[in-house]
């Protein structure tokens, strides 16, 4: 590091594209001779990516927000990009395009009368989700209690829900020393509270065939209630979703009062059962289809061709606001022009004749910032190549930048996240990979557990992860013009952007080259 440090003092970064010949890194060596990666991490300059960032994170193209114009725009110059490389698309011919079908939705309003009495939205109830127009009149719903469904406990037992309208509570039963049932622990779990308990009783109820759930939860109620009622008020929009062509469930957050209408002792029972109950409900769905795209590019491989190693980056941001262009330039415009850069360098591998052994998908992902949008419809809804052959995942968002909080330390860093949540081996190659080629100092500060920003959840790997595929994500920290209109191509620190790519680049290469498959030895839920 000392020697790094007197280089950087003299004026010269260190690339990624020079190996050390002294090195006794435990790198794989592969049965097959390659070619130096070097030579062709050298094609990854600073001038380059310069000019790709000034042209993407400019003005033309509005910020790039999803299903608008200047998202429309970024596609067509990514194609236009990979065209020009000579790189295929894996969905043949000029269509670099896959389809992503989203959906947004206004706030609906709902009449709702239970026994004869009437209940006002955003007083008493929200809809939170409606599949369609809704005009009905009951005579029972079915109480399943706190809504769990898990291997240990589950308030779907022995009942019947298919077709049906269930209703639910907040929180999860605990044992008689104080722990839950479900995990045998005190510390919170998915189904304990917040809005991952609500999605997880959304999934309980929609697995079980419930038609329809309503979810009493006091907290999130007073939470939503005023978010929900200002956008209902100014004929808003609320945010993105996939458009599901499933049958999806009806789901109206409700409070105490409307919930103890339905079912009066619903505080102190626990047990599933149907109720007797008429309750006349009618809303209407109000929602408007949105077009959007990720961009797909693929080098064929040459041993493994059925084994895909996916590098990915989200190619849209926050479009413009009050007559202010959000052009992104480090989120994620700088992770955007790296993946071309990088499937620039593995083209000229093959035409070298030294291209990968596996496949390499060059995905770039749409709705990242409307929640993960593209990658989850790549990953739960149409992934262009078996997830099951799916090696790893090398995801880019943000890495043209320093993060001011960082008051020690080299420059030549980045945040790594996620390397060794599914795979050890992973983690090891990353590591040795850098020690040979790169020397950037990797940082692990946000790959805690008990991280606060939770970044591991927060950026496209995590849809990757979750399907126990191993992924590393690359990221340079958050900084001031974070989701600003001032995060422009000018700020971007271009020596730092080189050689973190060629970091990745170098990780690419050695995991579709290695003569086995990296081994998943851990397992998430």
């Amino acid at each position: 590091m000392k020697k790094l440090l007197i280089l950087f003092a003299l004026g010269i970064f260190l690339g990624c594209g020079t190996s050390s010949k002294n090195n006794t890194s435990s790198v794989q060596i592969n049965s097959k001779k390659l070619a130096d990666p070097s030579e062709f991490a050298a094609s990854i300059t600073t001038d380059e990516l310069k000019t790709m960032l000034y042209k993407y994170a400019s003005d033309e193209f509005e910020g790039r927000e999803t299903g608008e114009k200047g998202q429309k725009l970024a596609v067509e110059y990514l194609k236009e990009q990979y065209k020009a490389m000579g790189i295929e698309s894996p969905l043949k011919g000029d269509d670099y395009f896959q389809e992503v079908p989203l959906e947004k939705q206004s706030v609906s309003e709902a009449k709702i009368s239970v026994n004869g009495k009437n209940f006002d939205s955003f007083k008493d109830h929200i809809v939170l989700r409606t599949p369609s127009n809704i005009t009905i009149s009951i005579d029972e719903i079915v109480y399943v209690g706190y809504g769990i469904d898990a291997d240990n406990y589950s308030d779907y037992k022995n009942i019947d829900v298919k077709g049906k309208i269930v209703l639910a509570k907040a929180g999860e039963p605990k044992d008689d020393t104080g722990n839950y049932i479900t995990s045998g622990s005190a510390e919170d779990t998915k189904w304990s509270g917040g809005r991952q308990s609500l999605s997880s009783k959304r999934d309980a109820a929609k697995d079980n065939g419930a038609k329809g759930l309503i979810y009493m939860d006091s907290v999130l109620f007073l939470r939503y209630a005023p978010y929900y009622q200002r956008q209902a008020a100014a004929g808003a929009f609320g945010r993105l979703s996939l458009k599901n062509n499933d049958e999806d469930i009806m789901m109206l957050l409700v409070n105490e009062s409307l919930a103890k209408a339905l079912h009066a002792s619903i505080n102190e029972d626990h047990t599933s059962k149907t109720i007797s109950t008429k309750m006349d409900l009618n809303i209407e769905n109000k929602s408007e289809t949105i077009s959007s795209e990720n961009v797909v590019a693929y080098i064929k491989g040459s041993e493994k061709p059925d084994e895909i190693v996916v590098i990915s980056a989200h190619l849209d941001h926050e479009g413009i606001k009050d007559e202010d262009i959000y052009n992104g330039a480090d989120d994620d415009g700088s992770g955007t022009v790296a993946i071309l850069e990088i499937a620039e360098a593995f083209k000229m591998a093959e035409k070298a004749g030294s291209g990968p052994k596996r496949s390499i998908l060059f995905l770039h992902v749409t709705g990242e910032e409307k929640g993960l949008l593209g990658s989850r419809h790549y990953t739960d809804n149409d992934p262009i190549f078996p997830l099951e052959n799916t090696v790893a995942n090398l995801n880019i968002d943000m890495i043209g930048r320093t993060d001011p909080k960082r008051k020690e330390g080299d420059r030549n860093y980045i945040y790594l996240i996620g390397s060794d949540k599914l795979s050890t081996e992973l983690h090891n190659i990353s590591e040795e990979v850098n020690a040979k080629y790169c020397n950037v100092e990797l940082d692990y500060t946000y790959n805690d557990d008990n991280d606060p920003n939770r970044f591991y959840y927060r950026s496209d790997h995590y849809n990757f992860a979750k399907n126990n595929i191993p992924v590393i994500f690359y990221f340079n920290g958050t900084h001031d013009d974070y989701h600003k209109p001032t995060d422009t191509a000018d700020k971007i620190e271009y020596d730092l952007l080189e050689n973190r790519t060629r970091l990745v680049f170098h990780t690419a290469w050695e995991v579709a080259n290695r003569d086995d498959r990296i081994i998943v030895d851990k397992v998430t839920e």
